[in-house]
């Protein structure tokens, strides 16, 4: 049996406490409250639910952007307590975060040559020759032209610069990334083809996605399972087509109710 890409139980992260200035105490907030999933390998499990419900706090525990207040998470079966003690370049070689807004994620002070170069040279140590063989692979396998690597990010679309995230991601050759509304900021027409590549990277390349959005008719095109957020809990998750077809929560049946979605007029 094939060791899952994540293993997360009973997560829970609080912010807040203690005093302020002058005493006065500070909001607890509980963002996350007893969060268990698993991840499997090569599956693209979609994170869904309101604006506040905790899923990007909860993906920036996965990728160690965030220490957990309580519970454990393992990824490709190790701990991350041990890889957080290991430093950033543990969690880079296994898990990578591409963000919603891909140009704002991009160095605008650095060439893409240079963006793709560092995961190649400070995470996997390759030597210069191969960095370049690397770097024209990911470029060929996002469906970018050779000549972007000596361009800088603004003089990218949305779509494209999109595309060179998801490279600089795959050049740290992690097998999971953690997808934030990877498409939410790109036009309908854009977006399928966004999806469309991240689909075929997936089979090329053997990963596991934890794809986060609030666009169901983009969940039900790419999830395999779904989980659905509310309030800092996961209140429902089952396989995509039976999710979408009968939910069961509450909170789900609305969600699913309110929203356009593929076939539904």
């Amino acid at each position: 049996m094939l060791t899952p890409a994540i293993e997360a139980r009973d997560l829970s992260k609080t912010f807040g406490g203690g005093r302020a200035l002058f005493g006065t105490p500070h909001q607890v907030v509980d963002a996350v409250r007893s969060v268990s999933f698993d991840l499997a390998a090569g599956e693209t499990l979609a994170l869904v639910g309101e604006s506040g419900s905790g899923k990007s706090t909860l993906a920036r525990m996965l990728v160690g952007l965030e220490a957990p207040s309580s519970g454990n998470i393992k990824i490709r079966g190790k701990d991350t307590a041990g890889l957080r003690r290991s430093g950033p370049k543990a969690f880079g070689k296994m898990i990578q975060y591409v963000f919603q807004d891909p140009v704002a994620s991009l160095n605008p002070r650095k060439t893409i040559q240079e963006i793709l170069d560092a995961p190649l040279a400070l995470l996997n140590g390759y030597a210069p020759s191969r960095r370049r063989k690397h770097m024209a692979d990911l470029l060929d396998a996002v469906r970018m032209p050779q000549d972007a690597l000596q361009r800088y990010p603004h003089e990218f679309s949305g779509g494209q610069a999109q595309r060179i995230a998801i490279a600089r991601a795959l050049a740290a050759e992690a097998q999971i990334l953690v997808l934030d509304e990877p498409v939410s900021a790109l036009d309908v027409s854009v977006q399928a083809q966004v999806l469309l590549l991240l689909r075929d990277l997936k089979s090329r390349f053997g990963l596991s996605y934890l794809f986060i959005s609030h666009d169901l008719a983009v969940v039900e095109a790419i999830a395999d399972r779904v989980a659905v957020m509310y309030r800092g809990e996961i209140v429902e998750i089952a396989p995509s087509a039976r999710l979408f077809a009968n939910p069961e929560h509450a909170y789900t049946q609305r969600l699913i109710a309110s929203a356009p979605r593929i076939g539904r007029q």
